[in-house]
């Protein structure tokens, strides 16, 4: 496929703090990427500065193969869904709607309407006076009626409870299938997007931690559960990324898949296998990487 973002030797400082660490990075078109990592490590500033709204310290960014910066040749081609996104205290859902569908090319007012229908959003409220999640919801229908290019969707749908949030997944995933192209979805709900994330970025420190197929991922790591003598003596030599103990019973997270006699044996020694969810395994990478965090990878 091709590169649609190239990413060279990007740096972004903030006084003595480094948001961004010599970050390099190509994403192709027609892809769904999963933009993963804690709150600070730097999610927002790569997309703020891939959408030209926020200036590198340092190193190259290109868009469709240009830059992005003062650039409506790129710029009318991406859209950029920030949980932050503000609107005049005055303005209605319906002209947020009105001015996406003169800069969006691909602006589908029909679907718009569909999604206003599937959100419940109430169109006689000012945008000031929704709730956190109808303000969500106004930014994911902008999102995916606008189908540009390049979508990028920073966490619009902190605010959504769990049904709309799944009525999102499912409105994207269908659109995307009938007009393709490249979505940056940043999450810290990472298993509920891994069946939709096709590649996955996770950032940390300012830096790429890795950048994968999800499949190939989440074959990267294994759990292994038993007598923890047994365990232990399995794990010798194996890049560990997390050991928990109750009783005599320990459970081991490695790195590095296994093969059909590998599983065998362990089966053979009265050990269990217990699958590593993506959340799981790209908590404990994120772990090993720095200090220790909670389950909630942002």
């Amino acid at each position: 496929m091709t590169a649609v973002i190239e990413v060279k030797n990007l740096t972004k400082r903030y006084k003595d703090k480094r948001a961004l660490d010599n970050v390099s990075l190509t994403l192709e078109g027609g892809t769904i990427y999963g933009l993963l990592g804690r709150n600070g490590a730097g999610k927002t500033t790569l997309m703020s500065i891939l959408t030209a709204q926020n200036f590198a310290s340092a190193g190259d960014v290109k868009v469709f193969g240009e830059h992005p910066y003062e650039n409506a040749h790129v710029l009318n081609r991406m859209c950029f869904v920030r949980e932050s996104q503000k609107y005049p205290d005055d303005a209605y859902p319906r002209h947020a709607f009105k001015a996406a569908s003169l800069f969006f090319k691909n602006w589908d007012q029909e679907y718009a309407e569909r999604l206003i229908a599937d959100f419940q959003l109430p169109m006689k409220q000012t945008i000031k006076k929704l709730s956190r999640g109808q303000l969500s919801a106004v930014g994911v229908i902008i999102g995916l009626a606008a189908r540009a290019e390049i979508t990028f969707f920073d966490e619009p749908y902190l605010g959504l409870d769990a049904v709309a949030r799944q009525i999102f997944y499912d409105r994207l995933i269908e659109d995307y299938a009938e007009h393709p192209r490249t979505v940056i979805l940043s999450s810290h709900l990472i298993d509920e997007v891994s069946n939709l994330i096709e590649r996955v970025i996770v950032i940390d420190q300012g830096e790429i931690l890795l950048h994968e197929e999800t499949d190939a991922l989440r074959d990267r790591a294994v759990t292994v559960v038993g007598d923890a003598t047994k365990v232990d003596a399995w794990a010798e030599g194996r890049d560990i990324l997390h050991r928990e103990e109750l009783g005599r019973v320990a459970s081991i997270t490695a790195l590095g898949s296994l093969s059909a006699a590998e599983r065998a044996e362990i089966h053979d020694n009265g050990l269990d296998l217990a699958p590593v969810s993506l959340q799981q395994l790209i908590v404990r990478l994120t772990q090993k990487n720095g200090a220790p965090v909670n389950e909630e990878v942002r």
